[in-house]
């Protein structure tokens, strides 16, 4: 396991191949801006990408709140991002918030936000950035923006209509309205519903499903489904006879093949 970079204002914990990373700012209910978790969100993204041991990453909240987006004091008193001209502004959500918008969409493993309180504006988006959202009947969901005069400049906008299709995205976006857990169960933005105090252990069991897999199978079939997204279909066929090319050299196909007709159970190495 290569260095874990040191975190500000969240928490790591890492067992049998899953990273759980816990946003640590309850006292501003877990904002991303005027907070270190940015930094923190993107270090662990790059150290995961760098590290074949982590096999699944699970995303939640310490507090009341899974992450309330953007700081609205220091929007009202024009601090931190949201101070100075409009180009140097732009050049602050470039370097900030839009980092963790790119971060997120290039993490070549599964993402699991286990949803444990609001997550309003960046914080819904950042939701929506993981592979796969559980709730609870704490959950609260909001793209928000537009009650405060502003857009979604996290590119929540790109996100959230590729999960619920481009009209309800509108919909949700224009009126920035908030979604309970039920709806939000109903309009496919979470997974699942589970108790409050079983949210995590949901998300850990689901996460362990995940890594119990082949690593390197698992990382390809992660990348192809974000290629997916962009490529034409002959294209995307191509790249998928190249990694299951190299998936066919690999020890763990040989282990899984043996363990299917053996009946056996199968430990995968990563090799």
């Amino acid at each position: 396991m290569a260095n874990i970079p040191s975190l500000t204002d969240a928490q790591l914990e890492i067992n049998d191949r899953v990273a759980t990373l816990k946003l640590n700012r309850d006292d501003v209910r877990n904002a991303l801006t005027g907070t270190a978790l940015v930094d923190d969100i993107v270090n662990i993204v790059e150290w995961i990408n760098r590290d074949s041991t982590i096999s699944c990453l699970i995303i939640t909240g310490n507090g009341k709140a899974f992450c309330s987006g953007g700081n609205i004091k220091e929007m009202r008193d024009d601090k931190g991002t949201f101070g100075g001209t409009p180009a140097q502004i732009a050049e602050k959500y470039r370097r900030g918030i839009q980092r963790l918008s790119l971060a997120m969409h290039s993490i070549e493993i599964p993402v699991i936000a286990a949803v444990n309180g609001p997550a309003i504006g960046a914080g819904f988006d950042l939701a929506c950035m993981c592979d796969i959202r559980l709730g609870c009947e704490d959950t609260l969901l909001g793209e928000t923006f537009i009650n405060l005069g502003i857009i979604p400049g996290d590119g929540g906008a790109w996100f959230l209509q590729r999960l619920v299709g481009y009209q309800k995205a509108a919909e949700l976006t224009f009126s920035g309205r908030l979604v309970k857990a039920e709806e939000a169960m109903q309009l496919g933005l979470l997974l699942e519903l589970v108790p409050p105090n079983q949210l995590l252990t949901k998300a850990k069991e689901l996460a362990q499903s995940f890594a119990d897999k082949a690593p390197q199978a698992l990382r390809m079939t992660k990348r192809l489904m974000k290629s997916a997204q962009r490529l034409e279909l002959a294209d995307f066929l191509d790249l998928c006879s190249s990694y299951q090319a190299s998936c066919h050299h690999t020890q763990d196909y040989r282990r899984a093949l043996n363990g299917f007709l053996d009946k056996t159970a199968v430990e995968f190495k990563g090799d």
